[in-house]
């Protein structure tokens, strides 16, 4: 990315008083244009987990939290503007209390549809973005109206992967042809996500709800075999939205729609990274690719029906590291009036086949979350989340840890948005 667009990689140390002051600010300012529509999300949650050092913490637990404590859990302003008919710009802005960059974006695009009466129309838009590989993560600012904690394929995603390219679609309603039928197919090319793998390949699949800002950083245990200078010698950290080789990236989907009732996506990513590229901070590229499979099938105007598959391999070095990674999760979300209720079951695996048996890369695992959120009015909402999950990771013996780890997290949270 160009340096005008490169944020300062200092950690930001802000109270919560300011954070809502700068979010005041830039919504006072941007409500000045009448074509600029401002929404904004802030999530406080007391929580409740066993003592599992956090991923976040340097620890090997995969949940966000640990103990119990007060978390400002999401701080998130939007800002969408219509420049025309046609065109659009959508920039999120997120502030989190935990991690390495605690301010910054987390999209920014702009947006290209234009109107048409056509059988098969096309958009396009450019920027900072997710490939819409998802069905659970449809709220706003990427968030889950479903569940606190995300699934692991969503978690991954919301860490690791970002979008610094170009993407066009065409589509055609289903109502323009009175079929029942609605299809869309995309493409895009990309730079920006050389390091994609990285966390599944020595911290695995994780569990949470924080989405990496541009120019984060995202830590994790420090290995032995992973931060050795005979070994592998990388950080304990990675840093996800660098390009390493100047080499596009690509990625292509197929969504089709049957009326409002069902949906299905596809996608076929691949970074497309040289594994041989190394950073001065000794980051390296990892080529990766997976299929992702999306459902979401509507039993009643009240209860619908979520899954999603995702199936990999990343490969950094000349195979020092090589890993397979399989994850899913099946989903039921019930509505009575102003109250949801989901329940969610996930099962993720990485499996290695590298050529340095003392870096241990295998993990696995699964997770339950049930979670009750009710809309007190159009503002204030109220929930309340429980949330297991049992894992296992080979690299936890040499930090003299088990292998095993049940962890538990019970959230109550308390949401304001405008």
């Amino acid at each position: 990315m160009p340096d005008i667009f490169k944020l300062n990689m200092q950690p930001i140390k802000m109270n919560l008083n300011s954070v809502f002051a700068v979010f005041c600010i830039v919504a006072m300012n941007c409500s000045a244009s009448q074509a600029v529509e401002v929404s904004g999300l802030i999530q406080t949650s007391l929580s409740h987990n066993d003592n599992w050092q956090s991923y976040q913490n340097q620890g090997t637990g995969i949940v966000r939290f640990e103990d119990n404590q007060i978390n400002l859990q999401q701080a998130m302003l939007r800002a969408q503007w219509d420049v025309s008919s046609a065109f659009s710009v959508d920039v999120v802005a997120n502030y989190y209390e935990d991690g390495e960059q605690n301010l910054g974006f987390t999209q920014a695009q702009i947006l290209y549809k234009p109107i048409s009466q056509a059988k098969i129309r096309y958009k396009a838009r450019a920027g900072f973005f997710y490939p819409r590989i998802f069905l659970e993560n449809i709220d706003t600012g990427w968030l889950s109206p479903y569940t606190y904690t995300q699934s692991a394929i969503n978690s991954w995603i919301g860490e690791e992967l970002r979008i610094a390219g170009m993407e066009l679609s065409l589509f055609s309603p289903g109502r323009v042809r009175r079929s029942p039928w609605s299809w869309e197919v995309t493409a895009a090319v990309f730079k920006g996500n050389d390091p994609l793998g990285t966390l599944l390949s020595w911290r695995g699949f994780a569990m949470h709800d924080r989405q990496s800002l541009h120019n984060d950083r995202v830590a994790f245990a420090p290995y032995p075999s992973v931060i050795d200078e005979q070994l592998i010698w990388h950080p304990n950290f990675v840093e996800p939205f660098h390009e390493l080789d100047g080499k596009l990236g690509t990625y292509v989907g197929v969504h089709v729609n049957y009326f409002n009732q069902s949906t299905l996506r596809y996608y076929y990513y691949d970074n497309r990274a040289d594994p041989l590229e190394v950073n001065d901070l000794r980051l390296y590229a990892c080529r990766t690719k997976f299929h992702a499979l999306s459902w979401q099938h509507n039993l009643s105007k009240q209860t619908r029906f979520i899954s999603q598959w995702l199936s990999g391999s990343s490969v950094m070095g000349n195979r020092f590291v090589f890993i397979n990674f399989d994850a899913w999760y099946l989903m039921v979300s019930h509505s009575i009036g102003e109250h949801r209720l989901s329940l969610r079951y996930d099962r993720f695996i990485v499996q290695e086949d590298d050529d340095i048996p003392a870096d241990m890369n295998s993990s696995d695992g699964l997770g339950v979350t049930l979670a009750w959120r009710y809309d007190i009015n159009a503002n204030w909402q109220i929930g309340l989340e429980q949330h297991f999950n049992q894992n296992s990771a080979q690299n936890r013996i040499p930090l003299d840890l088990p292998i095993e780890a049940n962890q538990h997290q019970s959230l109550l949270v308390m949401q304001f948005r405008w």
